[in-house]
């Protein structure tokens, strides 16, 4: 009987996150080990089908860097990358555009099989990420998109129809060249445009911390103005920089909260939406507690 009341506990502690995010558009940037360990697949689909199906609107925008560079190494080429970002040359872009394509209908067969439709699409598709060149620090690293423009029209419809779209990072420019982007970036993109109530980064660390080589330093919450002070004094450094700029521009343009958590945690989503002291980090706006 104990179990049975705990079971019940827990879902009456949901109770108010369900009632407030019904109906509310949810961006999923989903990456990292997550992506590549079976049983962490399975539970991330499942936390994101559960969303689904308690009234949320998730869209899902996944990356695949460790499966690209698998595939680039079988092609006999090596991965080259510059500041962070991968050298995409013709054949590159040639492969990551095949391997996206391969992840994203692998992730639309886990959702069905779970009993939710779900329609893989890239940004190409309705022309929603238009692109230009990146360029890193001057450096032409070839094929790999900055996005200029999203058109949300194509997620609207796919949601309106109460199907769970999930989006592979390719894009075009005006020249209908077919361009990499990186999937933080995508995310936060579409976070915008869609207006969307939460953007979870899902990724192979804890959080934010104050220092990294101190795990005890895990920051729980951090508004706008913290999260620029610690950029601007060099505390963090590395990736963690323009994703913590992505978590800062989401918040400025209309996002009403961002969560930045690790995807080796079975079910980090649920916890994190759906439970008072969540994990990981939470971006918030000036003013806000957490």
């Amino acid at each position: 009987m104990n179990e049975l009341l705990k079971k019940a506990e827990v879902l009456i502690e949901a109770l108010p996150y369900i009632q407030r995010f019904n109906r509310k558009i949810i961006v999923v940037k989903y990456g990292g080990s997550a992506m590549v360990d079976e049983e962490l697949k399975q539970h991330v689909i499942q936390d994101v089908t559960l969303l689904k199906l308690v009234g949320f609107k998730p869209i899902i925008v996944h990356g695949g860097g460790k499966e690209i560079s698998r595939w680039v190494e079988k092609a006999g080429m090596e991965p080259e990358f510059v500041n962070g970002l991968r050298k995409t040359d013709e054949a590159t872009m040639e492969i990551a555009e095949m391997v996206l394509n391969k992840v994203n209908k692998s992730l639309v067969k886990l959702v069905q099989e779970l009993g939710v439709n779900a329609v893989g699409i890239s940004g190409k598709d309705g022309g929603m990420l238009k692109v230009e060149k990146k360029y890193s620090n001057g450096q032409d690293i070839g094929y790999v998109g900055e996005i200029t423009q999203v058109n949300p029209q194509i997620l609207y419809d796919l949601l309106e129809k109460d199907f769970l779209p999930i989006v592979c990072p390719v894009g075009i420019d005006d020249d209908y060249n077919t361009y990499n982007i990186n999937a933080d970036d995508a995310a936060y993109s579409i976070a915008k445009a869609v207006h969307a109530e939460k953007l979870a980064f899902l990724s192979d660390i804890e959080g934010v911390y104050r220092d990294y080589e101190d795990k005890s330093s895990l920051i729980t919450a951090l508004t706008v103005d913290q999260a620029n002070e610690l950029i601007e004094s060099g505390a963090i450094s590395g990736g963690m920089i323009p994703k913590l700029q992505n978590c800062v521009g989401a918040i400025e343009n209309g996002v009403s909260r961002v969560h930045i958590l690790d995807g080796r945690i079975p079910h980090c989503l649920l916890l994190e939406i759906f439970t008072k002291k969540g994990i990981g980090t939470a971006i918030l706006r000036n003013g806000e507690e957490d």
